[in-house]
């Protein structure tokens, strides 16, 4: 065969492809299928992309500002005195607070400072302006002298402060800074500012979440979107191959019927990477900030995604075609699968109950209790989608019942379906039981890891904010500290000196304060010193010596007076609680005026919080990781749900023709609605319900001991996505059966 005549042939089988496609019963669900598998499958390899994109932007940029210490114990000419701190707004995570002032020549600045901030002044990331602007943080550490620059910032949301204060900063605090970056030398790890170090997740577990959850699912939503149709097209190919045609032209025909919604699929996919290549994008429900700059150090890897996607799912479709076996469709009767999950079915709520209650029968302690757990979890997963399938299946007995007893065609139809093929309801099901179950279980999981925080919010809770501890960073003059203590209205001071020894279990913690402090905490007040038996009846007083000591604290009260307190908490500023304010009134206290005026007296401010709300702090990284969890989750189940929803709908449309005959003998075409209810609308919403709450329950262990992310919001969220799917799936297969009774005419069937 001639080139001309190769190339005319291969038009035209790329156009029955093309043709066929548009016929079959089942043509517009496999176009949608393949596009939407094209569409999500590039936004979840452009998301691979762009994790590893942001992790190399940004430890670059922590590179690039990374202090080099100088060699020089006095420094040397060009070197900058540099301390980095840290502070915190409301509720959210730690940031540095880095002071810094030049030492001596022309002082190396940190990279997105452009000048030197004179003294008392600071110089905030854009961010950080925004975030604390109810708190007053421009004025906050001094008067404000611009903001850091993007070079300056490991990314755009980040919150970072330098501050020169007013009288410098000490030689025996600080260290001297000759440069930053690889290029001045060998950076000096300790000194850089930023916790994103510390509170970011390794790289590979992030792309194993977009895997996970949206890569994953899109693979299942072209498997399905692959097979749907696949009868029609099984008649195609045994006609192409009758014909003479050989493997490679049956690939074209599947290439034309597919190469139009995956290329517009693909299509759709580009704007969404082209824009986070040109802009800044802010990612929904985590206010996180996609930098674009990060984006096109890597726009090569992130603009080919599209292109990858596309061929990604034509030649899967091309090999789920050519592999598809002929067969002959056999006269011999197949038995129902309901007797193969009525055992599954039946073993279910037992797997539940395993999973809910086993852990707490083997005790806190126990080894075995994880074991008892994930064996329970795993049995439910196996058996849900048969326990789904089993009750859809009596539901549609019941169907039937009473559709021959008032002779409602659609109600017949639907329930002799719905009872006869449960193991189609079962296959339906499992992807989105199991990923409701996953990401219940991921919640839950990184609300384990925020168990210390949790235990420390229920400590701030206790007592409130009527009790402040105060850190007052570094040397501090004593006439300092008595003049913070005596600007704060309504207030009480008391210092708390713990042993040299903390593990000394023979030496008293010793609490100054005046009688009015002692008698403000339930205390006496000695003339000298007194011992305190047993626990302190106040709970401030007993939040406030937790982590003093190993063990139960031995409490030694001391009379002092103010002068006395501001001395000793002067002399040992850097201890952490160590001087505490107390309301009088038990009025809650405000922290943020607290730090401003911590930052109008002591050179340096202070670090104030309420016991336990540095712990808590900590925890804010897990609750904003978890937010990720949540979205990708949530994501990732409406795929698995739109999946779910083809598979029953293809299903339903495969006997679409069968039922044509009724709307004549009926006189309506209300029985595809119904019968389209049963097939698609009710396992899904069924599934989705139940699964829900069966997924809460199974995290219900892991959860209790810490904080949980599982709220009812991610939990009417993840019902609401399945929920709206399988209405609008419904829907669809009304419709389309409906335009294919239209287009019935009696031809002997």
């Amino acid at each position: 065969m001639g080139g001309a005549d190769r190339s005319t042939l291969t038009r035209q089988l790329l156009a029955v492809g093309r043709n066929a496609g548009r016929r079959t019963e089942a043509g517009g669900v496999r176009f949608i299928a393949l596009l939407l598998a094209t569409l999500v499958l590039s936004v979840g390899l452009a998301g691979i992309a762009a994790v590893h994109a942001v992790y190399a932007g940004k430890e670059e940029r922590r590179a690039a500002r990374t202090p080099v210490a100088s060699d020089a114990k006095d420094g040397a000419a060009g070197s900058t005195r540099w301390l980095v701190n840290s502070d915190s707004l409301e509720g959210e995570r730690r940031f540095s607070l880095v002071f810094l002032s030049p030492h001596a020549g022309d002082a190396p600045l940190p990279p997105g400072v452009d000048r030197w901030p004179g003294p008392g002044e600071v110089v905030l990331s854009p961010a950080l302006r925004a975030a604390g602007a109810s708190e007053g943080i421009d004025r906050r550490y001094g008067r404000p002298a611009g903001t850091i620059g993007a070079s300056g910032l490991d990314e755009p949301t980040e919150w970072l402060a330098y501050v020169r204060p007013r009288d410098g900063v000490a030689p025996a605090e600080s260290d001297i800074v000759s440069g930053f970056g690889p290029s001045a030398g060998t950076i000096t790890t300790g000194l850089e500012p930023g916790f994103g170090r510390q509170d970011d997740k390794p790289e590979f577990m992030f792309q194993a979440a977009v895997l996970g959850m949206l890569v994953l699912p899109a693979l299942a939503l072209l498997f399905v979107a692959a097979r749907t149709g696949a009868h029609a097209r099984d008649r195609r190919t045994a006609l192409v191959t009758a014909l003479g045609g050989r493997r490679s032209d049956r690939a074209l025909v599947s290439l034309g019927e597919a190469a139009r919604p995956a290329l517009l699929g693909a299509l759709l996919g580009a704007p969404a990477v082209a824009a986070s290549l040109l802009r800044d994008l802010r990612i929904p429900y985590t206010d996180y900030v996609l930098s674009a700059a990060y984006m096109r150090g890597y726009g090569w890897w992130a603009g080919l995604t599209p292109l990858a996607a596309l061929v990604v799912v034509l030649t899967a479709v091309v090999l789920v075609d050519l592999a598809r076996r002929q067969t002959a469709a056999g006269t011999r009767p197949h038995g129902a699968r309901g007797a193969r999950l009525a055992l599954p079915a039946a073993l279910c709520p037992l797997m539940v109950l395993l999973a809910a209650l086993g852990p707490d029968l083997a005790g806190r302690d126990s080894a075995v209790r994880m074991l008892i757990s994930w064996a329970g979890v795993a049995g439910t997963v196996i058996t849900l989608p048969a326990a789904v399938a089993v009750l859809t299946a009596a539901a549609g007995r019941v169907l039937t019942r009473r559709g021959q007893k008032h002779g409602l065609a659609g109600t017949l139809v639907a329930g002799r379906r719905t009872s006869t093929h449960p193991g189609a309801t079962a296959r339906m099901v499992t992807g989105i039981t199991i990923a409701l179950i996953v990401l219940m279980q991921a919640a839950a999981w990184q609300g384990l890891f925020g168990s210390q925080s949790a235990e420390a919010q229920q400590r701030t809770d206790r007592v409130g904010r009527s009790l402040i501890t105060v850190g007052a960073r570094g040397t501090v003059p004593p006439e300092a500290v008595r003049d913070f203590l005596e600007r704060v209205p309504d207030t009480d001071a008391v210092l708390l000196v713990p042993p040299a020894d903390r593990t000394a279990f023979d030496k008293p913690v010793i609490l100054h304060g005046s009688c009015e402090a002692l008698a403000n905490l339930r205390l006496p007040c000695p003339a000298t010193a007194a011992r305190v038996d047993g626990v302190p009846d106040d709970p401030r007083l007993r939040e406030l010596l937790q982590g003093t000591m190993l063990g139960k604290p031995i409490l030694e009260v001391r009379r002092s007076d103010a002068h006395d307190i501001a001395a000793q908490a002067a002399a040992a500023a850097e201890e952490p609680l160590r001087l505490a304010v107390l309301s009088r009134g038990g009025k809650a206290l405000s922290v943020p005026a607290l730090k401003q005026l911590a930052s109008d007296v002591l050179p340096r401010g202070a670090q104030i919080a309420a016991p336990g709300e540095d712990e808590v702090t900590a925890g804010v990284p897990n609750r904003d990781q978890g937010r990720w969890s949540a979205l990708l989750g949530v994501i990732g189940i409406a795929v698995l749900a739109l999946t779910a929803s083809l598979t029953g709908m293809s299903e339903f449309l495969r006997h679409g023709r069968a039922l044509a005959p009724l709307s004549v003998l009926t006189g309506g075409l209300s029985v595809f609605r119904t019968s389209s209810a049963w097939s698609v609308l009710a396992p899904l919403a069924l599934a989705g319900l139940v699964g829900s709450v069966v997924a809460s329950r199974l995290a219900a262990p892991v959860s209790a001991g810490g904080e949980s992310y599982i709220s009812p919001e991610l939990r009417w969220s993840a019902m609401g996505v399945v929920l709206l799917v399988s209405v609008l799936m419904w829907q669809w297969a009304t419709t389309v059966a409906v335009r294919q009774a239209h287009a019935w005419r009696p031809r002997g069937d």
